[in-house]
């Protein structure tokens, strides 16, 4: 597994909040959501390589608040190690 938590910051806040009002993509949200699944997942295939794994099968996500304005964002899956053929 790999997490990451990820804070909102006032400027988005207020870019998101304008947008909304016209509808749309929260383009800011969306980069960081990229970035925090992208950061859950190098570490989550660290920890399957520190447990000896060469691969992850079974991948999922999770996302959860922890506190106001923070989410964190978790990459779990099974770490397997396979054989040449």
């Amino acid at each position: 597994m790999g997490s990451t938590v990820r804070a909102k910051n006032i400027g988005k806040d207020l870019g998101a909040g304008l947008k909304s009002l016209v509808g749309g993509e929260l383009k800011s949200y969306s980069d960081m959501l990229v970035e925090a699944r992208n950061e859950a997942l190098s570490r989550m295939e660290a920890h399957a390589g520190e447990l000896g794994a060469d691969s992850v099968v079974n991948l999922r996500f999770m996302t959860s608040a922890v506190a106001a304005g923070a989410s964190e964002i978790l990459a779990y899956g099974t770490a397997v190690t396979t054989e040449p053929a």
